[in-house]
């Protein structure tokens, strides 16, 4: 799954202003809602490991994967061949 945040998101402004960066936690909720619809919509997560590895900037194409894997699912966050965020979303 490709996604894009858009340089007027309300959280840039104020993660570094003149420099913005999509903060974690919106790329997280990309995460989150992709699996959670994977799952099924009555599925509920838990965020049991991440890893930042690289900034994402507004106005940049990233692309999700992720897989099943044991009680959850791991998944991958990149833009072209660089590694953005890495993590594990356990099911509950």
């Amino acid at each position: 799954m490709k996604f894009r945040i858009g340089a007027d998101h309300p959280a840039l402004p104020g993660h570094f202003p003149g420099q913005p960066i999509v903060p974690g936690v919106v790329i997280l909720d990309q995460v989150q809602r992709a699996i959670e619809h994977e799952a099924g919509a009555a599925s509920r997560l838990k965020l049991s490991q991440v890893k930042f590895l690289n900034p994402l900037l507004p106005e940049e194409e990233a692309e999700l994967t992720f897989q099943a894997q044991g009680d959850g699912f791991t998944f991958v966050v990149s833009r072209d061949a660089t590694m953005l965020v890495t993590g594990q979303m356990i099911l509950l």
